[in-house]
């Protein structure tokens, strides 16, 4: 090739650059080739306008010819669309394809605490609970599962739907209980599915952003969680919900349970302007499509100063009230424009406040509604969720080649700015995805069974061994990876179950696997005493096949981070010493060649 723009031969700097940034482009063709001069065509998408720049001939290099030439990005901030060009005598070309250079706005750094430490998702109604709690007087009609381990209803009613009005009553004291066993995870930051009343047990329909839910707790609760939290040295991420309510809400009050008018009940409500009715009352947009979660009209001034830009807005008050940042659901369906404000109010009430998007794509070239998202271009969101790591890594633990796995991980560090590059929200699951171990140890999800086979099924002896192995390797590659292991409640203590809602059933207290448990509490203590791990560079050793190796950090603190899938040993050299892994193994070396978790094969 004669451009590769992850190549610092050929661009200069790697990756995406702030705004002002002179960036420099060389291509080196053959002499024989016969081209006299190079062009940079640059596409700047957010400006409508398109330039041109010379690459005149530099020198000559050996047997090469060097064309070369800079792009100045000025005061540009958005994507600019490149390409090269070389034109020779008797009609010679060679033209590039279209590559990404990310402009991003350099005036603000992110808070860097996110991406350094252990990340921990709770789904709390399933987490701990101290108590069975009594659920009359709540709204949306609930039942309480009596029994911690009994299976959640999956079924649908009557009229063909599955309502999540079952609960098990785990709540935020039985979390406080836990934070000593979080602590030994090794954990820094507490992610927190929605806490706000709902009448759904994931509670994603939030009937009261200014409530905690009775079943979970009071306000004061949350508070007492997040002062003990901190003084264990742990964080807590709040799940904001603010594409759409409840159906059950005090906002839309679609079936009455508040006393005052919401939405549904007169066109004179304060939260009227909020929805977007087309036949109100009974006809209106909702979140794709679910009647249960009408849609918000975002940029209306009154939600909007209720959300964000007022003094006492709910992104404020709950920062206000211990937490230390926002995990924005659904954030590529939320206009730019209230992203930003949500942004602008978190660093304002609270500087070290972070704001992580969930975006299942790589989020610096996301279109949503037709609209270029400008999550990662500065003032937006500081990291999002990385899906496109968990997509890759599953496709080479499932057989792919470690080389993919490289090249998916390049083009994202390639496109983001450095901050969200190591901000970002890394898992091998989360609440809406299958959980790990049974995607690894079934080999698929599955989803051609019907629900009622995969709520009963379970891994057997030999598909769980399997699947224990690769979640081995899966977990070393993602607490070694630039981001923040994240993981989903329970994927430490071995958890089984297909999507929604079997990746949602309770914690086994008492049951978990402790071998499991005791792999991911050594990487978590790793990750909070290794500096190379919490910020160090990232360097390619081996990625071909089924072996996957990476190193953290420079110099006498410089970890290997290596893993084989394969069914036969591999041997790699670290810094003149040959280290041999088993098949299905992984381990950390230090700069020494000292093994960190298991014994070398």
């Amino acid at each position: 090739m004669l451009f590769d723009p992850q190549d610092p031969r050929c661009k200069r700097p790697y990756g995406a650059v702030p705004s002002g940034t002179r960036v420099k482009f060389t291509l080196r063709p053959q002499r024989a080739g016969g081209f006299s001069r190079g062009v940079l065509t640059a596409r700047f998408e957010q400006r409508g306008q398109t330039l041109e720049i010379p690459l005149p001939w530099r020198a000559a290099q050996g047997s090469r010819d060097v064309f070369a030439g800079a792009l100045d990005t000025g005061d540009y901030v958005g994507l600019v669309w490149y390409s090269l060009r070389l034109e020779g005598f008797r009609g010679r070309f060679w033209q590039s394809p279209e590559y990404q250079l990310t402009v991003y706005d350099g005036a603000e750094t992110p808070p860097a605490w996110f991406g350094e430490g252990v990340t921990y998702q709770i789904f709390p109604d399933r987490f701990c609970r101290l108590s069975i709690p009594d659920p009359a007087g709540m709204v949306g009609g609930r039942t309480v599962h009596q029994d911690w381990l009994e299976e959640p209803d999956y079924l649908p009613d009557e009229h063909g739907e599955i309502r999540n009005r079952d609960f098990f009553g785990g709540s935020l004291k039985g979390i406080l209980s836990k934070l000593p066993y979080l602590k030994c995870l090794g954990v820094e930051t507490l992610y927190l599915c929605p806490i706000f009343e709902g009448a759904e047990n994931h509670r994603y329909g939030a009937g009261d952003y200014e409530r905690i839910d009775p079943m979970l707790g009071t306000n004061e609760d949350f508070s007492q969680l997040c002062r003990q939290a901190h003084r264990l040295g742990l964080r807590v991420m709040l799940d904001g919900v603010f594409n759409h309510t409840g159906f059950v809400s005090r906002y839309f009050n679609g079936d009455g349970s508040y006393p005052d008018s919401g939405a549904a009940q007169s066109q004179d409500s304060p939260y009227y302007r909020w929805f977007r009715f087309q036949h109100w009352p009974d006809r209106y947009e909702s979140w794709w499509g679910i009647y249960s979660l009408p849609a918000v009209e975002e940029m209306e001034d009154s939600y909007l100063d209720y959300i964000a830009r007022g003094e006492n807005s709910i992104v404020r008050r709950w920062l206000r009230a211990g937490a230390d940042g926002w995990r924005l659901d659904v954030a590529d369906e939320l206009p730019d424009p209230f992203v930003r404000a949500i942004h602008q109010a978190a660093r304002q009430e609270k500087p070290e406040a972070v704001i992580i998007g969930e975006v299942w794509e790589d989020g610096s070239q996301k279109v949503a509604y037709g609209q270029r998202r400008r999550h990662l271009w500065g003032g937006h969101c500081d990291g999002l969720m990385n899906y496109p790591f968990r997509s890759a890594l599953l496709a080479w633990l499932q057989g792919g080649g470690a080389e993919d796995f490289r090249r998916d991980m390049e083009t994202l560090r390639e496109h983001y700015p450095p901050w969200a590059f190591y901000s970002a929200m890394n898992a091998l699951g989360t609440h809406d995805t299958p959980r790990i171990l049974t995607l690894l140890g079934e080999g698929g999800d599955r989803a051609e069974t019907d629900r009622a086979w995969r709520a009963a099924h379970r891994l057997n002896p030999e598909q769980r061994r399997l699947g224990t192995e690769l979640l081995k390797l899966a977990a070393l590659v993602l607490y070694a990876f630039p981001g923040s292991p994240t993981v989903y409640y329970g994927d430490e203590a071995g958890m089984e179950g297909f999507e929604d809602p079997f990746n949602r059933r309770c914690f086994p207290w008492g049951r978990e696997d402790g071998d499991l448990t005791a792999w991911f509490s050594a990487l978590g203590r790793l990750r909070r005493e290794r500096p190379a791990l919490r910020r160090g560079e990232l360097r390619w050793h081996t990625a071909k096949g089924g072996l996957l190796a990476f190193v953290r950090g420079r110099g006498p603190q410089a970890l290997l981070a290596a893993a084989n899938r394969s069914d036969g040993p591999e041997t790699l050299i670290w810094r003149g010493r040959k280290l041999t892994l088993p098949p299905r193994r992984a381990n950390l070396w230090t700069a020494g060649g000292t093994p960190l978790l298991e014994e070398e094969g």
